[in-house]
């Protein structure tokens, strides 16, 4: 296999050819099945480390330029796969290993879950009197809110460590305040072997 791509960056496993970088940005689009932002296929590729930044964009813009994958808006944001690209994933994504495959598929799993937690569990900062920040989650079953709650932190930095764990688990914490407010001690115990699961 010729390496014809940077490789700074990619860890072991990675994709050192242009082509193949190709061939993984149709596969996750073809796994997708529908619009998909190229602000995150980047994402997926740069946090795992599978192939170098520029090399992906270039990669983008070259598929686009083919008509293999095409913008679905005209801010050029979503991308979509097209008939050749699918034709493309179908019969070259065995030329990517298993693992760099699962391991892709995973990362877009777990990124649409945050964003569809992100979505139907809004967090909104603001600035607090005096300083520090009003921080208000929305615990929402999808259409109509189940809880809200503004609590005060002192730093940005808390505020993001806050929302970070906030969004990993906010069933979790709807059930240990709802438990809390109800007092039911049984219910309370239950909900904080939950939480630390």
């Amino acid at each position: 296999m010729d390496f014809d791509a940077f490789s700074g960056g990619i860890e072991p496993g990675g994709l050192r050819s242009k082509s193949d970088i190709g061939v993984l940005i149709c596969y996750m689009l073809h796994n997708i099945d529908s619009p998909f932002a190229k602000e995150d296929i980047v994402h997926i590729i740069q946090e795992n480390a599978i192939a170098n930044y520029f090399e992906t964009i270039s990669a983008i813009e070259e598929l686009v330029k083919c008509g293999n994958i095409e913008y679905a808006d005209e801010n050029e944001e979503m991308l979509v796969i097209t008939r050749n690209g699918r034709l493309i994933s179908s019969q070259l994504y065995t030329t990517l290993s298993v693992t760099l495959r699962q391991k892709t598929i995973g990362a877009i799993m777990r990124l649409v879950t945050r964003k569809r937690l992100e979505k139907e569990n809004p967090v909104t900062v603001s600035g607090a009197d005096g300083g520090g920040y009003n921080v208000n989650f929305r615990i929402t079953d999808g259409m109509r809110d189940l809880m809200s709650l503004t609590m005060f932190v002192p730093t940005i930095e808390e505020v993001k460590e806050v929302k970070k764990n906030f969004y990993r688990c906010p069933d979790k914490i709807y059930s240990v305040i709802l438990a809390s407010v109800v007092g039911n001690s049984e219910m309370i115990a239950e909900a904080l072997k939950d939480l630390r699961n």
